[in-house]
């Protein structure tokens, strides 16, 4: 008997500074490694966004070390759900695909205060995207 396939999900943003990072983040940490996770940009930054770094040390997940990837067609091909935040149309489509969008504010450029509800949506968000799949979120 073959073991279920593991989902994979990709999260999209225009920079991958700030809201994909902390949705894989979330992600692979609640998922634990019965999700694959990947995130990318329509258009990189150089760096992680430092108060999404800041806003995710203070509930225990450190991303310093990520940085930003651009995102290609064939991350796309290899994930089962795609996840847009705001890239709009730069995102590839492929039939086939689960796609979802949801409408979270840009971190740019903001502190952390207002990075911390931000970061808090995301990880409602996904919890509910956990459910969905069928994967006991990790304590």
């Amino acid at each position: 008997m073959t073991a279920p396939a593991v989902p994979s999900v990709l999260f999209v943003c225009v920079h991958n500074a700030g809201r994909s990072q902390m949705a894989a983040a979330f992600l692979t940490r609640l998922g634990a490694d019965r999700v694959e996770v990947r995130s990318a940009g329509s258009a990189p930054a150089d760096t992680v966004n430092p108060a999404v770094v800041e806003a995710m040390v203070e509930v225990g997940i450190d991303i310093s070390a990520e940085t930003p990837k651009v995102l290609t067609v064939e991350a796309v091909q290899a994930s089962d759900v795609v996840i847009t935040m705001g890239c709009g149309d730069a995102c590839p489509y492929f039939p086939g695909k689960r796609y979802l969008d949801w409408k979270l504010d840009d971190p740019a450029g903001q502190g952390v205060d207002a990075v911390r509800p931000i970061r808090d949506e995301i990880e409602e968000q996904i919890r509910g995207l956990l459910a969905d799949l069928g994967v006991e979120a990790a304590a």
